[in-house]
């Protein structure tokens, strides 16, 4: 398999993902700053020009709770998501839903804005809100969502790789991370996982 990423973006999830699985794949960066997402090969892979993206021998796979599931799907050998607990699926693909379609999009008000306002006053007015959405949504998360010690309770799964991800951009958005203490307790397991560390201390983050 081929994985498409950049790093600090939420492919991590998907990286961690892929290295848990021991998936044999080949792990091929993107580089935003020179609009490679832009470029024709890119493109005929992702029209969306976006990561995280995989290319399997059945095709391309992208979105990444679509691909988390995959890789639970096809590695059950890394625990990410439970083949026997249909209700658990669904929290997991509940959860991840909620990262992918309110807080990603949330926390791209700031740094995306011109993909939702034309006008320059718009799109500030949208990124002064970023620091009141972002908390409003880890506040939720830290009250409704962290069963802990996992985000589902004591079953690990992509759910913990999606929060731990999205949750290292908090500090760009201009909020602190600790004063969400589930979040931030989450957050120093998830730093402790082998897989984690690898990737963080390569260029894969």
């Amino acid at each position: 398999m081929k994985f498409y990423y950049t790093p600090g973006t939420v492919s991590l999830a998907v990286h961690i993902a892929l290295e848990m699985s021991g998936a044999d794949y080949q792990a091929m960066a993107i580089d935003f700053s020179s609009q490679e997402q832009r470029s024709d090969e890119f493109l005929a892979l992702n029209p969306l020009g976006r990561v995280p993206a995989l290319v399997t021998e059945q095709g391309v796979l992208t979105e990444a709770p679509a691909i988390l599931n995959y890789i639970a799907a096809q590695y059950p050998q890394a625990n990410l998501a439970p083949l026997n607990d249909n209700f658990l699926r669904a929290r997991i693909d509940s959860f991840n839903s909620f990262m992918c379609s309110t807080v990603h999009v949330a926390h791209a008000h700031l740094w995306r804005g011109e993909r939702w306002a034309d006008s320059a006053s718009a799109r500030e007015a949208m990124a002064e809100k970023v620091p009141q959405n972002m908390t409003d949504c880890f506040n939720l998360i830290e009250n409704s969502w962290l069963q802990g010690p996992w985000v589902q309770g004591e079953q690990f799964s992509s759910s913990d790789l999606y929060l731990f991800v999205v949750s290292r951009w908090l500090s760009g958005d201009s909020v602190e991370l600790k004063q969400f203490e589930k979040v931030y307790t989450h957050h120093q397991k998830m730093l402790q996982l082998t897989e984690v560390q690898v990737l963080l201390k390569g260029l894969h983050a």
